[in-house]
C-alpha cells in the first residue's frame, strides 16, 4: 500500500483515551424508535385509476405517501425505520399523509405494489430495499403515472427515483474500526478485547450480491489496518432470525473474534445479544444502533451508517413541491456527499484510543481521493 493510504501506526498514541473521536462532530442519527411512536396516517381515498400525474392523492392539498417495508419489516431499528423517519420529518414541514405498509414476503411485492398504484391514492410509493426491484421493473412501466422511490437499487423509468447508498464504503470503515480495535486493549463493563490476536467476524443476512459487498468491503478495511487479521464470515439466510444470528456470532466469538460486524437488519439484534453473553463487542449497521438499541450500548463500539432518512425526506419534499425532475433518476450517495459514515457508539465516545479516529479519517480521505479502491460497488458484488 502507498504511504498515502497506510493506516496510522497502531503502536503510537494507542493508550490515549482522553480525546473524543472526530466521528461525533457530525450529528448522529436520531433514534428511529422514538419517531415510530408518532401517529402514522393512512393515505386518503382517491378516485381510482393509475395515480394520475404521480397519483391524484385524493385531496390535492395533501401529499399522500405509502411506504412498503423490506423483508425485515418495520421496528428493525435500522434500514426500514430510517426510511420511515425521513418521511415523518418531511411531514413535520409539509401536509403529508403516510401509509405504512409492512410486507415481509417478497413473493407479495408485485401485487402489493400494483394494488397501491391502482388505488390512485398515492402521490409517491416508497419501496424499502432492492428486494422490490424485480416487481417494480414490471409495475413502473405499467403504472407510468405513479411516482416511485426505490431504496438501494434503481429501475430505469422516468417515474422512478432510485437511491443507493455506498454500503461498501461505510462497511470498509467498519472494517477499519474493527481491524484497529482487535489489537487494542479495551475493557468496558463485562466486555473486553484480547489484543494479542487479530480476529474479527462478520454476520450477513442473505448470502447474495448486496450483502457480499458489505462483507468484502469490511474484510478489506480490516486488512488495510492489519494484513494478518483473520475474519470469520457467516450468513443467516434471512433478515429476521435473531437466534441464528446469535448462534453464528457466538461461534465467531468462541473462535477468538473480539468484534463482529453485522449486515442483517432486524436479525442483527442477535449479534448484540451474543456480544453481551460472550463479553465481546460488535459494530452496528445502517443507523447508530447504540441509539436505536440502547440496551446494547455497552457492546456497540460503533455503527456503519447511511443517512437514508435524508434521502426519503428529500424525495418526499420534492413530490410535495412538485419538483419530481430534481429528485428522480438514479442517485448514488457516498462519502463524497457525506451520506455514509462510521460513527462511534454512545458509550465509547471517550473510551477509544486516538488511533481509531486517525485511521478512520485517513481511510475516508483516501477513499474520496481514490487512493483506496473499495471492493464491489454501492449496489453489490458481481
Amino acid at each position: 500500500m502507498s504511504s498515502e493510504t497506510k493506516p496510522h501506526d497502531l503502536d503510537s498514541e494507542s493508550t490515549d483515551t482522553g480525546t473524543r473521536s472526530a466521528m461525533d462532530r457530525r450529528t448522529l442519527l436520531a433514534s428511529s424508535a422514538a419517531v415510530l411512536g408518532s401517529t402514522v396516517l393512512a393515505g386518503c381515498s382517491g378516485d381510482g385509476g393509475d395515480g394520475g400525474d404521480g397519483g391524484d392523492g385524493g385531496d390535492s392539498a395533501t401529499t399522500n405517501i405509502a411506504i412498503v417495508s423490506s423483508p425485515a419489516g418495520f421496528d428493525d431499528s435500522a434500514f426500514n425505520d430510517l426510511a420511515l423517519e425521513g418521511l415523518q420529518t418531511a411531514a413535520e414541514e409539509y401536509d403529508i399523509s403516510i401509509n405504512q405498509v409492512e410486507e415481509t414476503e417478497q413473493s407479495q411485492y408485485q401485487s402489493v405494489q400494483a394494488e397501491l398504484a391502482q388505488s390512485g391514492d398515492y402521490d409517491l410509493i416508497v419501496l424499502v430495499s432492492y428486494n422490490h426491484t424485480e416487481a417494480l421493473s414490471q409495475n413502473a412501466p405499467e403504472y407510468s403515472d405513479q411516482y416511485w422511490m426505490l431504496i438501494n437499487d434503481h429501475v430505469d423509468e422516468p417515474n422512478v427515483a432510485g437511491y443507493t447508498w455506498a454500503n461498501h464504503q461505510m462497511s470498509y470503515l467498519a472494517g477499519v474500526l474493527a481491524g484497529t480495535m482487535t489489537t487494542e486493549e479495551l475493557s468496558h463493563d463485562d466486555s473486553s478485547t484480547t489484543p494479542d490476536s487479530a480476529q474479527v467476524g462478520f454476520v450477513g443476512g442473505v448470502d447474495g450480491s448486496l450483502i457480499n459487498a458489505f462483507e468484502r468491503a469490511y474484510v478489506a478495511g480490516a486488512e488495510w489496518v492489519n494484513d494478518s487479521v483473520d475474519v470469520n464470515v457467516g450468513y443467516i439466510g434471512n433478515y429476521t432470525d435473531t437466534d441464528t444470528a446469535a448462534d453464528i456470532a457466538s461461534s465467531q466469538y468462541n473462535d477468538g473474534a473480539d468484534i463482529v460486524y453485522h449486515a442483517a437488519a432486524a436479525a442483527g439484534r442477535g449479534v448484540f445479544e451474543a456480544a453481551q453473553e460472550n463479553g465481546r463487542f460488535a459494530v452496528g449497521v445502517d443507523a447508530d444502533q447504540s441509539q436505536t438499541l440502547p440496551d446494547f450500548q455497552d457492546v456497540i463500539l460503533g455503527s456503519a451508517v447511511k443517512y437514508i432518512n435524508e434521502g426519503t425526506r428529500t424525495v418526499a419534499v420534492g413530490v410535495a413541491e412538485d419538483n419530481w425532475a430534481e429528485v428522480s433518476g438514479a442517485n448514488t450517495l457516498g462519502l463524497d456527499q457525506e451520506a455514509v459514515d462510521c460513527v462511534i457508539g454512545q458509550a465509547f465516545q471517550d473510551q477509544l484510543p486516538d488511533v481509531v479516529n486517525q485511521n478512520l479519517e485517513e481511510a475516508k480521505q483516501a477513499i474520496v481521493d481514490g487512493d483506496i479502491q473499495v471492493p464491489c460497488t454501492a449496489s453489490g458484488c458481481n
